[in-house]
C-alpha cells in the first residue's frame, strides 16, 4: 500500500508530527510505501519529496508575503499545485491528513477528490468545531457557546490569544471553509485519538456521525517489559509552558509538598512568568530544565517517579502520558477531556479535579507514600495498559484495517 501522510510540518513540533512521523515508520517497518507532504521550514528534516513541498509563511519572499500569507489561510492555491503533482508521480493509494487548517489549507480537498485518493483524518484538536482549536475563550474559560455554527462568538469573546483581529480572522475561516469546503463533504473516515474528542465533533458536527471513525489513542515506539522502582522521587511536567496546561496549579500543589521535588520540562509563553512566580514564593523544591531532547529527554522520562498532566483544557490523548507508561512510570492528571480515559484511577496513577491544587497536592503526597510493592504494582499496571492499548502492534493492527475499509467504501 503506498499512504500520503500530510501534515504542515516535516519535523517534531508537537505532538500530531510526533504521531505523523511514528506512523510513517511504523508503516514502512511494514512493508508500506509512504510519501509525505508538508510546507516548507527551516527546520524541516530532509526528504526525498521536498520538492513538492509550498512554501511557508516562514520561508515566503516578497514585498506581497503577508497579503498571500492572509490569503493562504483561507486558500492556498499552490498546495494544491504542488499536490496535484505529486500524487501525478506518485499515484498514492490513500491519503492520511495530521494538520492542515490554516496552513495547507482545504485547497487541496478538491485535488484528492478528483484523483479519487480515499481521505482519513486523524483528529489531534477541535479546530473543525471551534475557530479557536482549544474550546477556551479570550479569559481562559472552557467554552462551548459557538455551538458548532455561531462562529462569530469566537470574536466577541476575544478566544484566539486575547486579540479580536485574530478572533475575527479564525472566525471568518471557519465560515468561508464550511461553506466552500465543508470537511464533510471531502473526507472518507475519521480517526479520533480520544472517545471524548469524537463526541465533541459528533455534537458540534452531527454529520460526522455518519461517517466511518475509529478511536485509536496515539501509540509508543518501544515499551519496556517490567516496572521499575526509583530512590530519586521526583514527578515531572512535560510540555508546553501555557495557561492551559495547568502548571500554576501544579506550582501551587508543590509549595504544599516542598519534600517532593518537581521537574518542568518545556517551554513555552508562560516560562518567565513561572520562573519569578517560582523565586516570589519560593518554591525551591521546583526545578525548571527548559526544552530538552533525544537521550536527555528520555532520561528524565524513564527516570521520572510520576508524570503530572495538570490540564485545564480539553486535552486530547497527551504524549506525555503514553510516554510514560512506555517506561513503567504512572501518572498523574486532571479530570478533564481525554485524560481519564488513559489513567485507570489507582491502577495506572490518580485524577483530579481540573484547577484544584489541594486535591493535587493530596494525590502527590498519596503518591509520594507508595510502598515500593504497592509502586512496583503501579508501574507494571502502567506498562500492561501500554502495551494494550498504546504499542506499535495494536496500533498496526487497528489502523490497516480500517485503511482498507476507507479504500472499500472509495471503489
Amino acid at each position: 500500500m503506498k499512504i500520503l501522510l500530510i501534515d504542515v510540518y516535516h519535523f517534531n513540533k508537537g505532538g500530531a508530527e510526533t504521531v505523523c512521523f511514528n506512523t510513517g515508520k511504523m508503516l514502512e517497518e511494514n512493508g508500506h510505501e509512504v510519501i509525505y507532504f508538508t510546507l516548507k521550514w527551516n527546520k524541516n528534516l530532509p526528504s526525498p519529496f521536498e520538492k513538492y513541498f509550498p512554501e511557508s509563511k516562514e520561508t515566503r519572499k516578497g514585498l506581497f508575503r503577508q497579503i498571500i500569507n492572509l490569503r493562504n489561510y483561507f486558500y492556498y492555491p499552490d498546495a494544491a499545485k504542488k499536490l496535484e503533482q505529486l500524487i501525478l508521480d506518485e499515484k498514492p493509494d490513500i491519503a492520511h491528513i495530521h494538520l492542515m487548517w490554516g496552513q495547507i489549507s482545504p485547497s487541496i480537498f478538491p485535488i484528492l477528490k478528483k484523483y479519487h485518493i480515499p481521505v482519513i483524518f486523524t483528529i489531534h484538536d477541535y479546530r473543525m468545531v471551534c475557530p479557536a482549536y482549544s474550546f477556551k475563550n479570550g479569559k481562559g474559560e472552557i467554552c462551548e457557546v459557538c455551538y458548532g455554527k455561531s462562529f462569530y462568538r469566537c470574536f466577541t469573546h476575544k478566544c484566539t490569544k486575547g486579540s479580536y483581529f485574530l478572533s475575527i480572522f479564525m472566525s471568518a475561516e471557519m465560515y468561508f471553509r464550511n461553506k466552500y469546503f465543508n470537511p464533510n463533504k471531502y473526507i472518507d473516515g475519521l480517526l479520533y485519538v480520544s472517545d471524548f474528542a469524537r463526541k465533541k465533533h459528533e455534537q458540534y458536527m452531527p454529520s460526522f456521525k455518519n461517517k466511518p471513525n475509529i478511536v485509536l489513542h496515539n501509540f509508543s515506539v518501544s515499551i519496556v517489559n517490567t516496572g521499575r522502582y526509583v530512590s530519586d522521587k521526583y514527578f515531572l511536567f512535560l510540555g508546553r509552558l501555557s495557561e492551559e496546561k495547568g502548571i500554576v496549579t501544579l506550582m501551587n500543589a508543590m509549595k504544599k509538598n516542598p519534600e517532593f521535588k518537581l521537574k518542568i520540562v518545556g517551554a513555552g509563553p508562560l516560562e518567565n512568568e513561572l520562573k519569578t512566580y517560582k523565586e516570589q514564593h519560593r518554591l525551591n523544591n521546583i526545578e525548571f530544565l527548559g526544552y530538552k531532547s533525544g537521550e536527555e529527554l528520555t532520561q528524565l522520562k524513564k527516570q521520572a517517579y510520576f508524570t503530572v498532566v495538570p490540564s485545564e483544557c480539553y486535552e486530547n490523548n497527551p504524549m506525555a502520558i503514553i510516554e510514560s507508561y512506555a517506561e513503567g512510570v504512572p501518572a498523574i492528571g486532571s479530570k478533564i477531556g481525554g485524560i481519564p480515559e488513559i489513567i485507570k484511577e489507582g491502577k495506572t496513577g490518580y485524577i483530579f479535579t481540573p484547577k484544584n491544587d489541594k486535591e493535587l497536592a493530596e494525590l502527590i503526597k498519596k503518591a509520594a507514600n507508595l510502598t515500593r510493592v504497592e509502586y512496583l504494582t503501579m508501574s507494571n499496571n502502567a506498562i500492561k495498559f501500554a502495551q494494550k492499548d498504546m504499542s506499535k502492534e495494536s496500533y498496526y493492527n487497528r489502523l490497516i484495517p480500517f485503511y482498507k475499509q476507507i479504500m472499500d467504501i472509495d471503489k
